[in-house]
């Protein structure tokens, strides 16, 4: 089953979208009126295309949901589930990390701010991709990849946090952005693996 992300995700606004992204990303308190210069059009525009922040933050969620479900879809991971192939599941995971790290940095407002978290219009689509992952998760304990004895759902939620670790890091200069995917796989399986 596809997440259904609804309008702005490929439309005309993309433009609008991006600029939001880059704004909120460095502030998420940014105002429409800073987010309209970065975008280089007035308020007006901005407001026709948005009306309200909620909108906006509406539109940067689906959009930044739209993108990890491609992360999710693209790679192996959902191939796997089911199969007894342990060596598989662990490369499909460790790819799929990989790609969720380039997501997160680069959609990093839209996956992990609370006012898209909370957000009511996209709980249902959060929740969908939280449960492929799970399936995901769940398929590489059943075959000796992931530790069995914490549910699945908690591993998935290990992983989030690890991500937001590596936003932190990269925020902080802890860690060189071309080493923060390297940690967050090897933490994760450090924390998860069998």
């Amino acid at each position: 089953m596809t997440v259904s992300f609804g309008a702005g995700a490929g439309s005309g606004d993309e433009r609008l979208l991006a600029a939001a992204l880059r704004v909120l990303n460095e502030d998420p308190s940014a105002t429409m009126a800073r987010i309209a210069t970065v975008a280089g059009v007035g308020r007006a525009t901005l407001h026709r295309h948005f009306s309200t922040r909620e909108d906006l933050v509406l539109a940067l969620g689906r959009w930044g949901l739209a993108r990890w479900e491609d992360s999710l879809r693209s790679g192996a991971a959902l191939d796997v589930v089911g199969t007894d192939d342990a060596d598989a599941h662990r490369a499909a995971i460790e790819d799929l990390v990989r790609r969720y790290v380039v997501d997160s940095a680069e959609y990093s407002f839209a996956l992990t701010h609370p006012e898209v978290e909370r957000h009511p219009g996209l709980a249902g689509a959060v929740q969908r991709l939280v449960e492929l992952e799970t399936s995901v998760l769940a398929s590489a304990q059943r075959v000796g990849v992931l530790r069995d004895d914490q549910p699945a759902v908690w591993l998935d939620h290990v992983l989030f946090g690890l991500l937001r670790a590596g936003l932190d890091a990269e925020r902080y200069g802890d860690v060189a952005p071309r080493d923060i995917a390297d940690h967050v796989v090897t933490s994760f399986f450090a924390a998860a693996g069998r």
